[in-house]
């Protein structure tokens, strides 16, 4: 009795192959401003890197226990 009360399903349509990708032919032009913005960006994370004076261990000197007082001892 549930199958007089459900329409039938329509049939689903072909499925249509991907058109094919464009070829990826760059330019002289293009791959030297690639080649120049990658270059600024490891310039700009060699700066960065050498500011930092710890490693993933922490700091490897020693700490200064004694300090000074106001008096000179």
């Amino acid at each position: 009795m549930g199958s007089l009360f459900k329409p039938k399903m329509p049939p689903l349509p072909p499925v249509q192959p991907l058109p094919e990708p464009p070829a990826a032919e760059v330019s002289f032009e293009d791959k030297e401003a690639i080649a120049k913005e990658q270059a600024a960006v490891e310039r700009k994370r060699r700066g960065r890197k050498s500011t930092i004076l710890t490693s993933p261990l922490g700091i490897e000197e020693e700490a200064e226990v004694q300090k000074k007082t106001l008096l000179g001892s």
